[in-house]
């Protein structure tokens, strides 16, 4: 019952007072992106939605427009030396991510859930269907990225959506949207390029794509 209907019910609202509320700061941030570099204030990326479902997700424009398109960013080299000290910043604190207010806004996305894979990113994919994480709506935020973010391996950070599966309730789902603001303060397992802590442990991370990192 709750993630038929109560869940949406609560991103619509929750995400039509969030556009009210960052509409300036949005528009603050668009005009900075502008003076600082050449090139689109927006950037849309096709990614998989529910039950593998494709959509475009919007973000703000965070690395230069020459940046490889759909790579994930832990197969770049030394991708941090892409980018200005501004998008850098609007990325480590997630301000890149705003935009997606609008997808959930849409019903593409929730505010809590996995993060969407890029379309290529079939071994994310497929550890996913393990656990059926692939039949929920991708979130802003999610179980994985509050306990390891960039620094997850795969088969990890594949595990931990599939606990957010098997946990799905109003409780969880509170719990994870305010544990969100902690880790982003702190900027917590956010990596750029290459991959995290976790990672040279052996495993491959998903650091999302060029232009996400998330």
């Amino acid at each position: 019952m709750y993630n038929r209907f109560f869940k949406r019910f609560i991103d619509l609202v929750l995400s039509s007072i969030g556009i009210v509320i960052a509409a300036i700061p949005m528009l603050i941030v668009a005009v900075l992106i502008k003076a600082d570099s050449p090139g689109p204030v927006f950037f849309r990326q096709k990614r998989v939605g529910i039950n593998k479902t494709h959509f475009m997700i919007m973000k703000f424009r965070s690395m230069p427009v020459t940046a490889p398109k759909d790579t994930p960013t832990h197969e770049l080299k030394d991708a941090s030396s892409l980018l200005s000290p501004f998008q850098e910043a609007i990325r480590k604190y997630s301000i890149d991510e705003l935009p997606q207010l609008f997808n959930i806004f849409a019903g593409q996305m929730s505010f809590v859930g996995p993060r969407p894979a890029l379309w290529n990113q079939y071994d994310l994919l497929e550890e996913r269907d393990k656990y059926g994480a692939n039949g929920v709506k991708p979130g802003l935020t999610g179980w994985a990225q509050i306990n390891g973010r960039d620094e997850l391996p795969i088969a990890v950070k594949a595990a931990y959506d599939g606990e957010y599966v098997k946990n799905l309730s109003f409780a969880f789902d509170v719990k994870c949207f305010f544990r969100t603001f902690f880790a982003v303060a702190k900027a917590e397992g956010v990596t750029e390029g290459g991959t995290g802590s976790m990672e040279s442990a052996g495993a491959s991370s998903d650091n999302g794509s060029s232009q996400n990192g998330k």
